[in-house]
């Protein structure tokens, strides 16, 4: 079949070239710019059939996070330890140290200093030798160094190798021997040979500092000139609400306002006795504790913490 004009026939649409629209529409579809667009859509199969009909391409969407819980725990729930702090202050802070110091000092009416020693130069040894170190320890090792070196003159003429022998288990021990030979020199030479009782002359002496003067002043010398602050005193401070400090001289400063000057040495001793029976430092025994009821960092409910107390 021929076209009226004499024309060459017309041929089927099947076999007809595409127009200029439709041949774009297929250059972008077979085109590296297309195959990019695809694979930014998320590269799924339906993302590449959307793409070559020439809709949209789905959203690449990415699942949110779940929200924060914001709901607060329940006030029955155990509180966190080491965390506590002083709720209270002023007259209710030293009514609450007073409820402190009355339960303990019923619970341990025999507290006291348990390094063993007989005289102020031989608590000076024991305590410089209990920096980390047990008590029980130190006085399994302070008989042989007395005996050996009776006298501040003897251990300031000793050798290090001699003393380091001696107090090996008690660990750190060259650094011990050195304070040891140290502070024997220093006392011969400036003290005569004699332990000083004054706190400006004690913290100046090697191996000697605050928490070391305040024990050999308060319980070798009957003076309550500060608060004997190791680890069992600054973290029970810390867990009784007494304080929210952490450094020992600042847990000093905060402790001696809430006692009585003359409780001052005790109170070391009723802490310290505490942390090693009760208050452990891993695992404290809340349950038996007798301020469980008054503690802010008690593991004990406080509902079951005051039934228990009535």
């Amino acid at each position: 079949m021929t076209s009226r004009g004499g024309g060459s026939p017309r041929q089927p649409l099947s076999q007809r070239r595409p127009g200029k629209a439709s041949g774009k529409v297929a250059g972008r579809v077979g085109s590296g710019r297309g195959k990019a667009a695809v694979a930014r859509s998320g590269g799924s199969a339906g993302a590449k059939k959307g793409a070559a009909r020439g809709g949209p391409p789905p959203k690449n969407t990415i699942p949110r996070q779940p929200a924060r819980s914001t709901t607060k725990s329940s006030p029955l729930q155990p509180k966190s330890r080491n965390l506590a702090k002083p709720a209270r202050s002023g007259a209710a802070l030293r009514a609450h140290a007073g409820q402190v110091w009355d339960r303990l000092a019923d619970l341990y009416p025999d507290a006291h200093c348990e390094l063993d020693f007989q005289s102020p130069w031989q608590l000076l040894l024991a305590t410089i030798l209990s920096a980390q170190c047990t008590d029980k320890r130190v006085n399994m090792v302070t008989p042989v160094l007395f005996k050996t070196w009776p006298t501040p003159s003897a251990l300031a003429a000793a050798s290090h190798s001699e003393v380091e022998e001696v107090i090996k288990s008690t660990g750190f021990f060259r650094a011990k021997a050195k304070s040891l030979i140290g502070v024997a020199n220093a006392v011969v030479l400036r003290h005569g040979g004699s332990v000083p009782s004054h706190m400006d002359e004690l913290v100046v002496l090697p191996g000697v500092g605050r928490k070391t003067a305040n024990v050999v002043l308060g319980n070798a010398f009957g003076l309550n000139q500060g608060v004997v602050v190791d680890t069992h005193v600054a973290r029970l401070s810390l867990r009784l609400g007494l304080t929210s400090e952490t450094d020992p001289v600042r847990v000093e400063q905060s402790l001696m306002p809430l006692f009585e000057r003359e409780r001052w040495t005790l109170l070391s001793h009723l802490l310290i006795w505490h942390g090693r029976r009760v208050c452990d430092a891993r695992k404290p025994r809340c349950g038996d504790c007798t301020l469980r009821d008054i503690c802010p960092s008690s593991l004990v409910p406080a509902v079951e913490a005051r039934l228990a107390t009535r």
